[in-house]
């Protein structure tokens, strides 16, 4: 925590922390870094080493019994695991490494000896877990709540196998989550490896990471599909998952609909809002961009193509092929469980079989049942009613030595699948909802064939490569596969026509249907994806080191804000300091958002505002401005009662120097007739976006948003800008995008030319300031940000001593010093105001913060 806490205050003035030995618990580890030759100052410098991906998931690659006899344990890499080729897209000089659970129960007292025999024969990291642990994390949480509502199942009766929500397996889940994250600490170093997390199994591990080491490279990528706002909000954890999600730099999806149905909960839930930029999509996020990838992923190619051309593999398709002699094979391979739509896919068959006979004793469909992932009545209740379906049709429509349907439920090693997959002419991948499914990827690769797998079954040169795909529109690989016969699972008899069209199409579209998808299969497989991803999750991270971090919120509420190295907090004894040695002081304020939190209903000033804004004003050192994009007519009322207060009003258009003062315009008197043309333009969308109003201003015209829908609104308010940007392209205006609001203003008028103005006046009048401080929440104040950076750096005008250009929040901003909130702002306000002599208040450790 004390070199977190020295990573908050520079990049490079503790440079020698980062040379700290970090004890690892691994026996025979003792340090991060080898001795190596002393630098300059004396301390040893580390040798360089290979960079690493640390790869962390629910379950490690490897397989692994016990010998009974000797009591000793063997393991094995799982060659079959998705996490285990991901290397294949990493650096060839890279290490890769791996942190999960076993598939095998180790018992207590031999886990320091398996944990030792994996980390240093296949660089893995065990996860050792109790049974109530892993009950209430994995088949209580993730599988029987989380996994469920992510695929649009709600949990409206436990009875359909649905669990609502209980806080005691929320905790498992968490605590295990936490377990993890000390298993990737064991073997992290944090300015050089990359940890990528995979799965809803450990969405809220990324803060756990984030809050050890700010600067970790960290990118997730979930393998479900992310339900739509209306599903998610159901969750009673949602703003938690969401802000662990994006303690992340790079967050992946399988598809562009579940990435979008994940920004529309961060814009619906936490207000953050997603922008394009150069093709990648990036939320801006406590001064961070969280990149978002979208990318399907891919299929080990290498590791299929071997299968194709083992001599087992091409005689077990022989002997299927004869078995199905004289029959069209369809083939199905799903897990067990209740969104696979095997049940649905077996009703389907027996509708082919019912609207045309001729096909009986002609086509058969083979499904191959996986192994369901975790136990429960639902599983139970799936499986009863697959095998009775199978059953019914089989007996109506079959006799001795034909079963329209072969259902195999049991292991079925990838040897077998493959030889099933190269006899069948048409590949039904029925699930209700998936996050991906492989299964339609394999089979066409399978179809491809090899030069063992043709001498079998006695295919020559000449034979077209076909094959026929039937997808369900809802799961993740049915965008990718342009060629394949989409289906809605639901419409058992779109289904069968399907089924049917498959049969009968000719070989030749066959051929050229299986072309497009081998193609890009071929060319986007897993370590296209891994590849794909690691240098995404590089370039999200290229900016770490230009940046200082420092913690805000507990548990998990937790987030990194990210600021630049010249982006400081403004402390009141900095700019008292100032304040105190000058003379001549420019005082600039924004009101809403700034001296007004922007959610307040009654934006009329407290009597506390009223009072720090009169001193301030008293002192005649001062001169005090509000700058508001607010009409004139509602800044007049509201303060009144500052008889010294300058007021800036429609972003500058109209402006007084006093309250006795007559107000001015920014230019002559300006034709408003291009108001005939926005208003009707306006009135069209707020008619059409519920929630939305339009304000009316003497200079200028505003359509607001912030009560629409989130998405709809901000769909409407591009629309808007760029309807009235085509109509108004010949009138002296200009048309600005700002906070949920579209708004029109004459040219030269912006909150930028307030400030050039107010500061010549000044000069013009001798009271040239030395002292200036600006503040504001919003775009519109960024230009006043900027014209001041051009002011400074202007060296033909007079400097300004002192300047403090100063933006509410953590954002991005052309303002060197920022303050979080409105008490931030008016707690800074009340110290100038009682240096110049206003009211003292009670001094207390608050204060010595700010």
């Amino acid at each position: 925590s004390c070199k977190d806490s020295l990573d908050m205050i520079s990049v490079n003035d503790f440079r020698v922390v980062d040379r700290i030995p970090r004890v690892m618990n691994v026996p025979g580890v003792f340090s991060e870094f080898e001795v190596g030759e002393h630098d300059d100052e004396g301390v040893t410098s580390p040798v360089v080493s290979k960079p690493r991906r640390i790869i962390v998931a629910n379950q490690l690659p490897l397989k692994g019994y016990r010998n009974q006899e000797t009591k000793g344990w063997f393991f094995e890499l799982d060659s079959d695991s998705l996490v285990l080729h991901l290397q294949d897209g990493f650096p060839a000089n890279s290490e890769v490494w791996y942190v999960g659970l076993l598939r095998v129960d180790v018992e207590k007292e031999d886990q320091d000896e398996v944990a030792n025999l994996l980390f240093y024969k296949f660089k893995c990291v065990p996860v050792f877990l109790t049974d109530d642990q892993e009950n209430k994390y994995y088949h209580g949480f993730c599988k029987h709540y989380l996994w469920p509502l992510f695929h649009y199942m709600l949990p409206l009766s436990p009875s359909h196998g649905g669990v609502r929500f209980d806080r005691s397996l929320w905790e498992g889940y968490i605590v295990v989550n936490r377990i993890f994250a000390n298993k990737v600490t064991e073997i992290l170093r944090p300015d050089e490896d990359s940890v990528w997390v995979h799965d809803y199994h450990l969405m809220v591990l990324p803060t756990f990471l984030r809050k050890r080491f700010n600067r970790v490279k960290l990118g997730f990528f979930l393998h479900s599909p992310f339900p739509s706002s209306e599903i998610y909000r159901t969750i009673t954890v949602r703003e938690e998952i969401l802000r662990s999600l994006l303690n992340c730099d790079l967050i992946g999806f399988h598809t562009f609909d579940y990435a979008r149905h994940f920004l529309s909960c961060c814009s619906r839930m936490l207000g953050i809002d997603y922008q394009c930029k150069r093709g990648y999509i990036g939320l801006d996020y406590c001064g961070k961009t969280i990149s978002i990838k979208i990318l399907p992923g891919g299929i080990h190619m290498g590791q299929l193509e071997s299968l194709l051309n083992m001599e087992k593999t091409a005689a077990l398709a022989k002997q299927l092929k004869e078995k199905f002699e004289g029959k069209v094979v369809m083939i199905g391979v799903d897990d067990l469980d209740l969104f696979k739509g095997i049940s649905l896919k077996f009703a389907a068959m027996g509708r082919l079989l019912e609207m045309r006979p001729e096909l009986v004793g002609k086509v058969v469909l083979v499904q191959i049942a996986n192994p369901a992932r975790s136990q429960g009545k639902d599983v139970q209740e799936v499986q009863k009613e697959t095998s009775l379906i199978a059953q019914q049709i089989n007996h109506k429509y079959g006799d001795e030595g034909y079963q329209p349907i072969v259902f195999i439920n049991g292991p079925v090693s990838t040897l077998e699948k493959a030889a099933y997959y190269a006899i069948s002419e048409c590949c039904v991948v029925n699930a209700v909802r998936d996050g991906m499914n492989l299964v339609s990827y394999k089979y066409t690769v399978c179809r491809q064939g090899s030069p063992v797998l043709d001498k079998a079954l006695g295919i020559d040169e000449s034979y077209l490569r076909k094959s026929f795909l039937i997808v369900s529109e809802f799961i993740g690989c049915s965008p990718s596969l342009s060629g394949a016969y989409r289906v809605n699972p639901w419409d058992i008899c779109a289904v069968a026509d399907a089924m049917y069209v498959g049969i009968h199409m000719k070989d030749e579209e066959k051929h050229l249907r299986h072309e497009k998808h081998y193609k890009y299969i071929s060319s986007h497989d897993v370590a296209f994806w891994a590849r794909s991803f690691d240098q995404d999750l590089e370039r999200a991270c290229r900016e770490h080191y230009l940046k200082r971090y420092y913690n805000v919120g507990f548990g998990l509420n937790f987030r990194v804000a990210a600021v630049g190295t010249n982006f400081r907090v403004l402390t009141g004894e900095r700019i008292a300091a100032a304040y105190n040695n000058t003379n001549s002081r420019l005082i600039l304020l924004d009101y809403d958002g700034t001296m007004m939190p922007q959610a307040a209903v009654d934006k009329t000033p407290r009597n506390e505002v009223i009072s720090i804004l009169n001193c301030l004003c008293s002192d005649p050192k001062n001169i005090v401005f509000i700058v508001s994009g607010r009409g004139r007519d509602s800044l007049s009322k509201w303060f009144s009662p500052c008889e010294k207060l300058g007021i800036s009003a429609e972003h500058g258009y109209f402006t007084r120097w006093t309250k006795n003062s007559p107000w001015e315009t920014c230019s002559a008197t300006v034709d408003c007739d291009w108001k005939k043309i926005v208003e009707p333009v306006m009135e069209l969308y707020t008619q059409t976006t519920d929630g939305s109003f339009i304000e009316h201003k003497e200079s200028a015209l505003v359509w607001h948003h912030r009560d629409a829908d989130p998405d709809f609104g901000s769909c409407q308010a591009k629309e808007l800008l760029d309807h009235l940007e085509s109509v108004l392209a010949n009138e002296p205006v200009v048309v600005k995008r700002g906070q949920q609001i579209v708004e029109v203003n004459p040219q030269g008028v912006s909150k930028g030319v307030v400030v050039e103005n107010l500061i010549s006046t000044m000069r013009s009048k001798g009271m040239s300031p030395d002292f200036l401080f600006c503040i504001g929440d919003d775009r519109s104040d960024e230009d006043m940000f900027e014209s001041i950076a051009r002011l400074v750096d202007n060296l033909s005008l007079p400097p300004i001593a002192e300047v403090f250009a100063c933006t509410v929040g953590h954002k991005p901003s052309k303002a060197k010093y920022y303050l979080d909130d409105t008490p931030e702002v008016i707690k800074l306000l009340q110290g100038l105001a009682t240096a110049s002599g206003g009211p003292k208040h009670a001094h207390t450790q608050e204060d010595e913060y700010v």
